[in-house]
């Protein structure tokens, strides 16, 4: 997959896009790139996605935006994963947003990007003051020579997938509901960097995940299924090559440790005593066992933190075979 930032002044080669933010790649996204692929190869066109980074509005009011549920790089892998042949990244900023619906129809997607054919959601809006929209698309396709499609809601168990829906039920600690809306267990990858080691004294080990965002969208304690990059790997390891591993995540604050920390995600592994600094991590949120608590001493800390092994040991036990590959769908997710 081809990754490009900016718009460039005159195309290359015309493409099929498909225009949003696409956090989380939810189904709804994957309808799209569906749809999207079949116009692609319908009108042999480069199947091509923009997205905006930063989100727009973690441009104008970064204290209210939504917290990410993807950062860019999983964002990228995912898109990559849905079989997409290029990614536009525009960067968002006062230059753009100051940029007029025509002047994006005509300077952007005519002549920067050749669109021969695009397709947005039902509440797709934008330009200036978000003053684009379907119908304006639709009165400038003759004079630009694309055609446009609009791709209506779509809906798990009548409720509308979206992006925020999986917020929500990711807040509410709902992670079946998550795995409907994505089509997949909900996950956060990363590199294991040091950490203070108290999960070591304490007698439970702990890799920590280099966190991209301090807001993740949900917190707690997990069971979780963990993909394990390779040793002296220092890119993004491909899928075939991550071990699957299962463990107790804490994604938190830590309050019995910090009085005002940040985000912190913890992984215990069951069974495993390898050095994984470095290491390029996959945590999958499989269960919420409890939200995160503060305790007097470390001591309660420590016996809390053992029944939540014991209590993750469990859920493995009974649940296995239907959870057992819950990597490997995800693993099989992104190779197809």
């Amino acid at each position: 997959m081809r990754v490009s930032r900016g718009i460039p002044v005159q195309a290359e080669a015309p493409v099929a896009l498909t225009i949003g933010n696409f956090d989380g790649v939810h189904l709804g996204h994957q309808a799209m790139l569906v749809r999207l692929k079949e116009a692609a190869s319908r009108l042999h066109l480069g199947a091509c996605v923009m997205i905006f980074e930063p989100h727009p509005r973690e441009f104008f009011a970064p204290d209210q935006a939504p917290t990410r549920l993807t950062s860019l790089r999983e964002k990228l892998e995912l898109l990559a994963a849905a079989g997409v042949d290029r990614v536009q990244i525009c960067r968002f900023n006062f230059d753009f947003a100051r940029i007029s619906a025509e002047d994006f129809i005509v300077r952007i997607l005519r002549r920067g990007l050749a669109v021969r054919w695009i397709l947005v959601g039902d509440d797709f809006r934008f330009g200036a003051r978000r003053a684009g929209d379907f119908a304006m698309l639709k009165a400038f396709s003759d004079e630009c020579g694309f055609e446009v499609e609009e791709m209506p809601a779509y809906a798990v168990d009548g409720l509308r997938v979206s992006s925020t829906a999986v917020r929500e039920a990711l807040a509410d600690g709902d992670l079946d509901l998550v795995r409907r809306l994505l089509g997949r267990s909900y996950g956060i990858s990363g590199r294991v960097v040091s950490g203070d080691r108290l999960g070591k004294k304490l007698g439970f080990p702990t890799a920590n995940i280099q966190l991209k965002h301090n807001r993740p969208p949900l917190s707690g304690i997990f069971a979780v299924e963990v993909e394990v990059g390779p040793q002296g790997v220092t890119a993004l390891p491909s899928p075939k090559s991550m071990r699957a591993m299962r463990g107790v995540a804490s994604l938190g604050v830590r309050p019995t440790v910090h009085e005002n920390g940040k985000p912190v995600l913890e992984v215990h592994l069951f069974d495993f005593a390898e050095d994984i600094y470095g290491r390029h991590l996959r945590v999958h949120f499989l269960r919420k066992l409890r939200n995160e608590e503060k305790y007097p001493d470390l001591e309660t800390l420590t016996r809390q933190i053992a029944r939540d092994v014991e209590q993750a040991r469990h859920y493995f036990a009974s649940v296995a075979p239907a959870f057992s590959a819950a990597v490997e769908k995800n693993r099989l997710h992104r190779l197809n």
